[in-house]
């Protein structure tokens, strides 16, 4: 029986990232196992301060969710162009043309499975969508 090595990137733990919460789970951003890599929920928050961003404009918060998968996928070896599937969640239907809209300036030509989620809230009230990727390392040839 072969050995599986998991890669975690970014570690972290939630009483840092929840202060006001009373919480203290052991996470990471993005887990690379098998050639795939799993994704964390992002959202409108800068993955270096922890500040979010784009509060009240559900557009600026794509963009900062976007932004944080491809710094991730760079992390992790792969790229937006192995995305195989995304998961959108949103806490308002209205918002759905200008998430989508945005997700696809990035995905653009990408084709991957994609499930949208209307939910009631995130976790925390400031954030208005939260996108969640799973991607492939390709293969070297």
């Amino acid at each position: 029986m072969s050995e599986t090595t998991h890669v975690r990137i970014r570690k972290f733990n939630t009483k840092e990232t929840y202060p006001e919460q009373n919480l203290d789970n052991d996470l990471c951003q993005a887990v690379v196992a098998n050639g795939v890599v799993y994704l964390r929920g992002q959202i409108g928050q800068d993955l270096e301060t922890r500040e979010s961003v784009g509060i009240g404009d559900v557009t600026a918060q794509t963009e900062q969710a976007m932004k944080n998968i491809k710094m991730l996928l760079d992390e992790a070896g792969s790229k937006l162009e192995d995305i195989v599937k995304v998961t959108i969640y949103i806490i308002d239907p209205r918002y759905r043309e200008d998430v989508y809209r945005t997700v696809g300036k990035w995905l653009k030509g990408v084709y991957p499975v994609s499930t949208g989620i209307v939910v009631q809230a995130l976790a925390r009230p400031e954030w208005l969508v939260e996108i969640d990727a799973t991607a492939v390392i390709p293969e070297v040839k």
